[in-house]
């Protein structure tokens, strides 16, 4: 039996196979290219990869995290976890106590509040003359009547004003008012849209509900920047029994706040099952936001999702030009290490593996710098948008899928410039030609 040279059937270490070798080559002189390149240079080249980890991350991040920051405030200061309310065509949800008994019965609920809602108006400086062409300053809001503690408890309402003091259950004549009534919070002059005019906590005006009047004084002012919640007018319930004449407990919502929010479904299903929804529209905190917030969303994630793109070509050209200039400056180099005998499959790995190394080191960087400080910081002081505490939307999977997308586009824009001048004939390239 012939055995070949340099192997034995006993050898415990056979020829390499040239893949292998090639790949061990290509590391070697990936390092020593590295090790020898210019160190400015370098921390340019990670200073780019970090600066498009951070766009990949960070603008979708916050762009997403700012109507994300508004659907978390709808669900914490609006809806609850479940919210039940009457139907368009009803003033108020019928059988409203026996509901309110079966949520207190079911182990899964908190606390709940119910609500009571009717439309109104609020006028200001009425005691005031005024000219007859100069119309009354008055604004038009839904009036809420609430159990101060209850609804405190449920939407943590009472640490969301600017100004003056939360209600009291037994508080007589006051109110809170959104601040989207008033023009100090709201200047926008809009024929469909009326604001109070110099108004303040402290400020005494007159309500208007069902065509009974009466002066109350302005207790507080709330900015929650939920909207359904900033233009209402909330008091005692029952001041605001009271000044409807309202003798029945009928409400027209009710939030609910469940001890664990993942079983709001089943909750929904349990009261619908029980008969109360041909009572009421019963909606978990999902099914109850406001479309234009569900469309806003899903066209900022479209425009998140084009500027990452944008990033990502801008640093695939990055890598591209960086590897294509190392390799054409180097043309002399990459002809002599043909010509002594190391395969062009080495070369272009090592080309690659540079590229790799530039975009790993930065988005090492990246991420700690995003979850190690600017994540944990915008959670602890969200970005103070108009209308919303912006927020940084960062999670596990999604920064992956980011990190495999930079990483694929790395190794194409390291192999194509390598290839390009490795491909060159090597008798030009030793000669310069």
């Amino acid at each position: 039996m012939i055995i070949a040279a340099g192997a034995s059937a006993s050898d415990p270490h056979p020829t390499k196979s040239p893949l292998s070798t090639s790949l061990k080559v290509g590391l070697f002189l990936a390092i020593r290219e590295i090790r020898r390149g210019n160190i400015w240079a370098t921390l340019l080249i990670i200073a780019v990869m970090v600066l498009t980890f951070l766009n990949l991350i960070v603008v979708s991040g916050v762009l997403i995290g700012l109507i994300q920051a508004s659907v978390d405030a709808n669900r914490v200061r609006y809806t609850g976890d479940i919210l039940i309310s009457a139907f368009k065509d009803e003033s108020y949800i019928q059988h409203s106590t026996d509901i309110e008994q079966t949520l207190d019965s079911m182990p899964e609920v908190q606390v709940i509040s119910p609500r009571y809602t009717e439309d109104g108006q609020v006028e200001a400086n009425y005691k005031e003359s005024r000219k007859p062409s100069q119309l009354a300053n008055t604004a038009g809001g839904l009036i809420t009547g609430i159990d101060p503690l209850s609804e405190s408890q449920v939407t943590g309402l009472g640490s969301k004003l600017v100004e003056g003091s939360y209600l009291a259950p037994d508080d007589y004549d006051m109110i809170l008012i959104g601040a989207n009534l008033l023009t100090k919070y709201t200047p926008i002059e809009s024929p469909g849209l009326t604001t109070l005019r110099n108004v303040q906590a402290g400020s005494k005006v007159r309500l208007t509900v069902n065509g009974v009047q009466r002066e109350v004084t302005i207790k507080g002012v709330l900015k929650t920047k939920v909207g359904e919640i900033d233009q209402r007018i909330f008091m005692p319930e029952k001041q605001f029994r009271q000044l409807i004449g309202r003798t029945d407990l009928n409400v027209g919502e009710i939030a609910v706040k469940l001890k664990d929010p993942s079983y709001a479904q089943e909750v929904v299903d349990s009261l619908d099952a029980q008969g109360f929804g041909q009572y009421a529209a019963i909606q978990t905190w999902q099914d109850a936001q406001p479309k234009f917030l569900q469309d806003i969303k899903a066209t900022f994630a479209i425009l998140a999702n084009m500027i990452s793109s944008i990033g990502l070509v801008v640093a695939a050209i990055t890598i591209f030009i960086v590897i294509f200039v190392n390799a054409i400056t180097r043309r002399r180099s990459i002809g002599i290490l043909k010509g002594i005998g190391i395969s062009a499959t080495a070369i272009e790995f090592s080309y690659v593996l540079q590229a790799l190394f530039y975009a790993v080191v930065g988005m090492a960087i990246g991420s700690l710098f995003v979850f190690g400080f600017l994540k944990p910081y915008i959670d602890l002081h969200p970005i103070n948008f108009p209308f919303s505490d912006g927020i940084l939307v960062a999670d596990l999977s999604g920064t992956l899928i980011r990190v495999g997308i930079l990483m694929v586009a790395t190794i194409i824009a390291g192999f194509i410039p390598a290839r390009i001048v490795v491909n060159q004939n090597t008798l030009d390239a030793i000669l310069g030609r």
